[in-house]
Order: structure tokens, then sequence, then C-alpha cells
């Protein structure tokens, strides 16, 4: 029976992320419609709706071609690190970050494309394909706390030998990205917190460097006039930010029935980011108070079956791989609807699986593929039978012991 419900649940995270991405599609598609709705098919990449066509169907492809991906190849406990693929993922990730910051390589926004240096561009013939390492840096260090605290499960709890290492890579990669992306470094941030703390760190450990950090936070604050105006415009209802105004008004103007697919008039030119942060907005106005239901319960039940994947896995490292999944995923989509409905400051966060965005809705497709293998490895398909690879230190062990026993027979 539990089993069964493992297999259950991995089933309907299948059908809810496929649900939010076609529901993403769709509406990716109607925001960007431009009043004329002139197209050049033969430029197709060069607009939002018609590029985020392609990514539905690649990032499904991605999803389930991770499924087959035995997600203890990410281990560091059973498997020797060079045979992981943890540190290969980790460092292509850091190599990426410090590309994105070199003047020529990395590109941002602005007439010049040097401020917020967050994309590196590929270059396929005529095409320029648009990669933000910051996003497959998140789900790497996910992984790879998940793999440290399976590790070094027995001293986790020792702060200088254990809790402060842990913190090394997180760190590096907030860094790298905080200069240029303040709100995904501070999620970096965040998640690495509750992933320790739910991985066996002391609280007091996480109460130590606090004279150190509420200091750097204060100063990467005051330190850009940008989050220094949003915070104050947050606090001062009467002074909202331009972004935030329009959203209240998407979100207000049709009620409970919204004004029709296709139908709404703030994505043109009145809401900015309107595919891609700012989507749910889109999604009020056009679908009403129902559309956001659904798409509210579509995350909540996502969550949900989450947790039954995590309750029912059986060993500590799919737990905590599992959990850093859900958690990326409920907190940015929390967050995500929170700064649309100015419960929150405005923050370029987008809604998993529904903004437009190839990098982020690839890599998110694929963290949902290593949930659905850890799911699959926990129910009735099949138990996880560990690989030559991963047995090969405790089968050398295994003899070394047997030879041990021979020779004190004889």
């Amino acid at each position: 029976m539990k089993r069964t419900a493992v297999r259950i649940s991995a089933q309907g995270i299948e059908a809810v992320v496929l649900l939010l991405m076609a529901i993403g599609t769709v509406f990716v598609f109607s925001a960007s419609a431009s009043v004329q709705s002139n197209y050049d098919w033969k430029h197709f990449y060069r607009f939002t709706g018609l590029r985020n066509l392609l990514y539905f169907p690649l990032a499904v492809i991605c999803m389930y071609v991770a499924a087959t991906v035995d997600y203890h190849r990410f281990d560091l406990r059973r498997i020797r690190w060079y045979h992981s693929l943890t540190p290969w993922f980790l460092g292509l990730s850091i190599v990426l970050l410090g590309l994105a910051l070199i003047p020529g390589i990395g590109q941002g926004i602005g007439e010049d494309k040097s401020f917020a240096r967050r994309w590196l561009y590929i270059p396929l013939g005529s095409l320029k394909i648009s990669f933000q390492p910051s996003e497959l840096a998140k789900w790497c260090t996910i992984i790879y706390l998940a793999a440290y605290l399976d590790r070094f499960e027995d001293t986790i709890k020792r702060f200088w030998k254990r809790f402060v290492p842990a913190w090394i890579v997180p760190g590096i990669i907030v860094v790298l990205i905080v200069t240029q992306d303040f709100g995904t470094a501070a999620f970096i941030a965040l998640l690495s917190f509750i992933l320790l703390l739910i991985g066996g760190s002391r609280l007091w450990h996480f109460l130590t460097p606090l004279p150190v950090i509420l200091p750097a936070f204060y100063f990467a604050v005051v330190s850009s006039q940008t989050r220094l105006n949003r915070i104050k415009n947050f606090l001062e209802p009467g002074n909202l930010p331009y972004q935030a105004v329009q959203s209240l008004i998407a979100i207000s103007s049709h009620g409970l029935e919204g004004a029709g697919l296709g139908r709404g008039v703030t994505k043109y030119g009145h809401l900015p980011e309107d595919t891609s942060d700012f989507i749910f907005a889109v999604i009020a106005e056009e679908m009403g108070f129902g559309g956001c239901v659904v798409v509210l319960l579509l995350f909540i039940l996502l969550a949900v079956l989450g947790l039954i994947v995590i309750y029912r896995c059986r060993d500590r490292f799919g737990k905590l791989l599992a959990s850093g999944i859900v958690l990326a995923i409920g907190i940015q989509a929390a967050i995500n609807i929170g700064v649309v409905t100015v419960v929150l400051p405005t923050k370029g966060i987008p809604l998993p699986f529904v903004s437009a965005g190839g990098t982020s809705l690839l890599l998110t497709a694929s963290a949902i593929g290593i949930l659905l293998n850890i799911a699959r490895h926990n129910s009735e398909l099949g138990y996880y039978e560990p690989t030559k690879e991963v047995n090969w230190r405790f089968e050398r062990k295994a003899r070394g012991i047997g030879r041990t026993l021979g020779e004190g027979t004889q």
C-alpha cells in the first residue's frame, strides 16, 4: 500500500507539472501577443510566445530523460567523488557564473547590456540562445547540500568541522550571483539555510554568524539604490512602484470570471515583465479569480504529492534531495505570487513552469525528473539495487574482511 501511494504520487506529479507547463505556454503566448500580432515565422525565436512553444516539448523531454537517471549517481557517500555527477555539475555552474561576470561574455540589461549580467549567449548560426547560469547553480547547490548532509550525517552537528565547511560552496555561489541578481542569491541562501536545518544542523549554528551576516545583508541592500527604493515603496502603500500598481489593476479589473483568454489589456505595454515575473497577473486578468485558484491549487497539490514522496523515501540522500526540490519550487512559487499580489516587495523571481524562460523551465523540469526517479525507486515499480560502481567500495572491504577471517582460521 505504501509503495502504491508513492507510485500514484509520481503519476500525480507528472500530471500536475504537465498541466502547469501547458498553462504557462498558453498564457505566455497570450501575454506576448502584440497589437498587430504580426509574427515573422522565419525568425520565430525572437518572439517570446513562439519561443516558449518550443521550450514546452523540450522541457517534457528533459523531465523524462532526468527521470531515467539514477539519483544515486549524485551521491557522495556510496561512490567516490569523481564517479559522482555532483562535483562536475557544481564545477560547471561555478565556471559559468564566473564567465557571466566577464564584460563581453556575460550579457545583462540596459542599452549597453552591461547592467545585471545574468546571461550567457550561445550562438547557433543566426540564433543566439540565452542561458542563465544562476538557475543551474541553484539546483546544483541543492544537490550538493543533500549529498554533503548525507555523507556527513554523523558529524553534521559539529560547528567548525562540518557546518562551516558546508557553507563554502553555497557561499561562493551566492557571492558570484549577489552583485548581479540579489533576489536569486538571497533565495539560494534561504534554501541552503533550510536544507542544513532539515539535515541536522543545530539552530545555534545559524545564530553564531549573525553578527557578520546581518551587516553584510544590510550593506548589500543599501549599496543599491534600486533595492532600497523597492523596500521604501513597499513600506509606503501610497507610493507603490509602477509594476506593482499595474499588477493590482490587472488582478482586480475583471472580478471572478476574468476578461477571457487573450482579452486582457494590461499586457499591451502597461505591465512590464508580463510574460515572466508577472505572468500570474495576466492569468488573473484573463481568467479571473477562478483561474488564480486553479494555479494555486496545482502548486499546493504538487507540494503535497512531493511530501508523500519525501515521507516514503527509504534513504536519507533521497529524502534530502526530494526535500530540496519540493522546497525550491514551493517557496519560489509563493514568492512570485506574493510579489504579484504586492504581499512582498517587487523582485524578479519567475513562477515555476508558468513564466517564460527557457533555462528556468528546462532545469526545473529536469529537477522534477529527479524527483520522479526518487519516487520510482521507492515504489512498487522496483526497489533500488546498488550498481557495481556504487557497491565497489563495500565489496572491496568485504573481500578484505573475508581474507582476514580466512587467514585467522588457518
